[in-house]
């Protein structure tokens, strides 16, 4: 009786990396999507009350939906490398739970807004989606950057690593609201928007020059790979294409070159954990995986899933491309 899959051995030789180029996508795709939800919830800082009206409804009917590549990337890093998924935890689980108390304020306070009509009571609600918009990718970036270059939770590196991230964040914010809108209100988001892409730039170099200086985990020799370069070399341009296209006024171009630095970053973060999946403790890519039969299975019933979460977004992303009420104001 033949076998419908086999329990030795893995559908092809290369599952492992495959799956760990999954778990990357996924992060990817939730720095680059979740990564504008937070920048506007940055910006919103700076608006009106009519603007911020504006702000809201541009990415209000994406925005739960952009949070499922968290989910996503929690769920393929646990089913596809569980030793991994228990040490970032068990590792940094006090920041993993500031995480998820940032995303819970970010999340609650735009509802509780509503709920009253009192000046003083929206006011607060505003500054506590700030705060959660501006304190999650922060201690998100903290988290990856620890995990990536092998150093404690408090660290140059992982400091860095975080600031970058919300520099990245207001970038992919600006962008999508100019794409969205017109006028003085898409003016305001290119001055923000490539102000926070020559910060992000400067903190690219800077996490570079202290990683090769402190060499946590003998990253340096990663940091001079060609994945490493090849990444490196995206970020510088993604980040002149952006620069380019903001000032020429092609704000989807520009949301398509910070959607590209999203990538960038992640694809940086991949090559200083492959083969090493977690520097802190050594483990590789080979050795942190789940067996062939369970890795198996979980791509038969896993990736047609994650294709249909793929077309969801591009019908989502499809239907709601046009820009929102009030945007000329």
């Amino acid at each position: 009786m033949t076998e419908l899959l086999p329990v030795d051995r893995y559908l092809v030789d290369s599952l492992p990396t495959i799956w760990f180029g999954v778990v990357v996508f996924s992060l990817a795709m939730y720095v680059a999507l979740d990564g504008l939800d937070f920048g506007i919830g940055m910006l919103y800082a700076t608006r009106d009350e009519h603007e911020r009206e504006t702000l809201l409804s541009a990415f209000g009917p994406i925005w739960d939906a952009n949070e499922v590549w968290l989910v996503a990337f929690g769920t393929t890093l646990l089913a596809a490398f569980p030793p991994i998924y228990a040490r970032l935890l068990s590792g940094h689980y006090l920041l993993s739970i500031a995480i998820v108390m940032g995303l819970l304020v970010r999340g609650v306070a735009p509802e509780l807004r509503e709920q009253h009509d009192d000046p003083d009571w929206r006011r607060r609600c505003d500054w506590l989606f700030v705060f959660g918009s501006t304190v999650t990718p922060l201690l998100l970036g903290v988290l990856v950057g620890s995990w990536a270059f092998g150093t404690p939770t408090l660290s140059a590196p992982g400091l860095l690593t975080g600031v970058g991230l919300v520099a990245l964040c207001v970038t992919s914010g600006a962008a999508f609201v100019a794409a969205k809108t017109s006028g003085s209100l898409a003016d305001a988001m290119v001055r923000y928007g490539t102000t926070a892409t020559l910060v992000y730039l400067v903190g690219v170099v800077a996490l570079l020059a202290v990683a090769a200086l402190a060499n946590p985990s003998n990253v340096r020799a990663l940091l001079l790979s060609a994945p490493a370069l090849g990444a490196v070399l995206a970020t510088v341009s993604f980040a002149g294409a952006g620069l380019a296209a903001a000032r020429l006024g092609r704000h989807r171009l520009w949301f398509g070159t910070a959607f590209g630095l999203s990538f960038a970053l992640v694809g940086l973060v991949a090559a200083l954990l492959y083969p090493r999946v977690h520097p802190a403790s050594g483990l590789t890519v080979d050795a942190a995986v789940v067996s062939p039969l369970a890795l198996n299975l979980t791509t038969v019933l896993g990736l047609p899933a994650l294709a249909l979460v793929l077309w969801y977004f591009k019908f989502l992303y499809g239907t709601f491309a046009g820009p929102v009420d009030g945007a000329n104001a």
